[in-house]
């Protein structure tokens, strides 16, 4: 675009229009969980890393408040719940990531999901909308396990590794880690994808982790938000159209908290349900999503100002 500036000589006035100032070189930046999440820019933090940054999952709520990045990859519940507290004014570009966590055991006797009722199943996260899933899919199939819980995903697969009579809710990639090691030693993992669970009592899918735009960054950078959704989904495509170049993209990185592993990661990726959906065609999936626990988004759906409209 032009500027133009007015000048006044002897009464006259004068538009002088200057050159173009050309395309928004503005360079966003951008804050992941380390996980599943990191996956759907990873293609684009290869590319530029120094503005990227991937972090432990138990810290990437406080990004909200501390409002420095202009784009956020969290749980949908996280950016959702502090957006409606006034908290934050990021707001929902797109959902990237529906469901990477399993019931999994070694267990000879649990040969179906409907195996679990009455049985002992370790979740983890106790007070999250990941738990608040697993309960509501279970009570909605008229299945009643017992529930005890672990911090992490990571604590509960270590569970599963160490336990053969154990029954855990665990996530990709790491599920596939530990199914792999049990099986150099000949011993096998059944396992069962909540996010399918899910869907057959719902009709709906779990929207599980989304990207989120800093408001200033929309108000002064549209442009180049814009451009980096488009990138973000080209990003994502890449686990379905090329998973082997995906994995390799993680392992450069090599500071996701993603495996190493190539086998690993290529078997992992298309189980963590990497997908980019953009708001407003993710809106009606999110307020299902909401359903299953409303406390955990802040006790009702998000207003319309939340979702960003290209």
């Amino acid at each position: 675009m032009k500027k133009l500036f007015l000048v006044t000589t002897l009464g006259a006035t004068f538009v002088l229009a200057l050159s173009s100032c050309g395309k928004d070189e503005y360079k966003l930046s951008v804050v992941a969980p380390q996980g599943a999440p990191a996956v759907s820019v990873s293609a684009l933090a290869v590319a530029d890393p120094a503005n990227y940054s991937f972090i432990d999952a138990n810290n990437i709520s406080e990004q909200f408040t501390s409002n420095e990045k202009d784009i956020i990859i969290a749980p949908v519940n996280a950016g959702a719940k502090l957006y409606k507290l006034g908290k934050s004014t990021y707001k929902l570009g797109a959902v990237v990531t529906w469901g990477n966590l399993y019931f999994a055991t070694q267990r000879a006797d649990i040969q179906s999901v409907t195996d679990l009722s009455g049985k002992d199943i370790t979740l983890f996260g106790e007070n999250t909308i990941n738990s608040s899933l697993a309960r509501y899919v279970l009570t909605n199939k008229n299945i009643e396990p017992n529930y005890t819980y672990l911090g992490s995903a990571a604590n509960t697969k270590e569970l599963l590794a160490s336990d053969a009579n154990s029954i855990v809710m665990t996530a990709e990639p790491a599920l596939t880690a530990v199914t792999n090691q049990l099986k150099q030693n000949g011993k096998t993992v059944k396992a069962f994808a909540i996010s399918d669970l899910y869907k057959e009592i719902s009709d709906a899918e779990f929207t599980q982790a989304a990207l989120f735009i800093k408001n200033d960054a929309i108000e002064n950078h549209k442009e180049v938000v814009n451009d980096f959704l488009d990138s973000v989904k080209a990003s994502c495509d890449l686990v379905t159209n090329d998973v082997e170049k995906a994995a390799n993209n993680i392992i450069t990185l090599g500071n996701t908290g993603l495996p190493s592993a190539l086998p690993v990661l290529k078997t992992a990726l298309p189980k963590c349900n990497i997908k980019f959906v953009d708001a407003k065609d993710s809106k009606k999936q999110l307020e299902k999503t909401v359903s299953i626990d409303p406390a955990q988004f802040g006790g009702a759906n998000p207003a319309d100002d939340f979702y960003y409209n290209k």
